[in-house]
């Protein structure tokens, strides 16, 4: 881990909250929208103290996005989620359209950078970039963000340097488990643990084919490492023999509410407790270290909206646009400032328990290793059903 994610790793384990240091902020500056959110959250508008600075681009920018009049962005966002976020960005930025797409990694991903390698823009920012970053460095792909009033809003480590992508939220991937079929005192305490316990053999535990989300932060983990790594999925397949599930993450918490399986792994914190609010039987646990990660967001280099792109990157970073990511997915901010408990959805799953952090530069690094020794045991498993 490098020092900018230990820096912020003790910032978050000790319960450091940032005051806020600018003028207050009144709700009649706001978007109706702006309002309208933090009302149903039961905020006080204090909270966006200091927008209007985070807000001030240069005036040349407004101009040049008023002529693009269009920003075009490739993410994970649901529809309706996305909707509802850019809410307020349309009422301070209405001269600017969205021309949003969801889609599998491959089409979110891969079909930008092919474009881009055969002279082609299809998008203006892409997001959850993930291990695909270095091969969008590789081609000279991304834009430099640095110049972004709100660059500085995300703390070191959760962006890059050379300002090629930028945080745009926090996610724990962790197991959901159904309420009616597991009791709390089985819900493991590290991830040995869940190797133990009888509970979760013979189909009981969903796995995804998607170790990069969270087998590759333990093995970065202090105390953990490679050797330790393959021994235990080594073990994970061996002995508890998972369900081995080809649906999204996604589609894996609806499956544990509808009692498919006990628990699966993994799931995102954010997207279980959006089940939990509308009194699904379902919750979330993690064993400890907790595997943390940042999802990317990149701007094209030379893609034909630049302006409209800076407008939307720079609100999306604000405490206005973290506010309103959170407002639509309960996805956890980034802003320095928003590191607060009430945005962690299952708050007492990770106070005061190690992460495990990875960025796109350890994921990069880690990720070859950790396919070479996860894809023979799951294709082998997966012959044995």
């Amino acid at each position: 881990m490098n020092g900018g994610a230990k820096m912020w790793r003790n910032r978050i384990l000790g319960g450091v909250v940032l005051a806020a240091l600018a003028l207050p902020v009144f709700a009649a500056d706001l978007p109706k929208s702006t309002t309208k959110m933090l009302q149903e959250m039961k905020m006080d508008p204090e909270i966006l103290s200091g927008i209007d600075k985070e807000l001030n681009v240069p005036p040349e920018w407004i101009e040049a996005a008023k002529k693009e009049g269009v920003v075009k962005i490739s993410a994970t966002w649901d529809p309706g989620q996305f909707t509802k976020m850019v809410a307020p960005f349309l009422e301070r930025y209405p001269f600017i359209r969205h021309e949003y797409s969801r889609g599998s990694r491959q089409e979110r991903t891969m079909k930008p950078l092919v474009a881009f390698q055969s002279g082609r823009i299809v998008v203006d920012l892409v997001g959850s970039l993930g291990a695909s970053f270095a091969l969008y460095k590789q081609a000279g792909a991304l834009e430099d963000m640095r110049d972004l009033p709100t660059f500085n809003t995300v703390p070191v480590g959760m962006r890059d340097e050379d300002g090629l992508w930028i945080g745009q939220r926090m996610r724990y991937w962790c197991m959901s488990y159904n309420t009616n079929l597991v009791k709390k005192a089985d819900l493991p305490k590290t991830w040995d643990d869940l190797l133990t316990n009888p509970i979760w053999r013979n189909g009981h535990l969903a796995l995804s084919d998607r170790p990069n989300l969270w087998v590759g932060n333990l093995w970065v983990a202090d105390g953990h490492g490679e050797e330790w790594g393959k021994n235990f999925i080594t073990h994970l397949f061996q002995d508890l023999k998972p369900q081995l599930r080809k649906e999204g993450n996604n589609a894996l918490v609806s499956l544990v509410i509808a009692g498919e399986f006990y628990a699966a792994i993994p799931s995102a914190d954010y997207r279980t407790k959006q089940y939990v609010d509308k009194g699904a039987p379902i919750s979330w646990h993690c064993p400890e270290p907790v595997p943390m990660s940042i999802s990317e967001m990149s701007m094209i280099k030379g893609n034909p909206h630049p302006y409209a792109s800076k407008l939307w990157v720079n609100w999306f970073l604000s405490k206005e646009g973290q506010l309103a990511q959170y407002y639509a997915d309960q996805a956890t901010p980034v802003h320095k400032e928003l590191h607060r408990k009430e945005f962690i959805p299952f708050p007492d799953e990770i106070e005061g328990r190690k992460i495990a952090f990875r960025d796109p530069v350890v994921l990069e690094e880690t990720l070859p290793r950790v396919f070479e020794a996860w894809n023979p045991l799951w294709e082998r498993a997966k012959a044995n059903k």
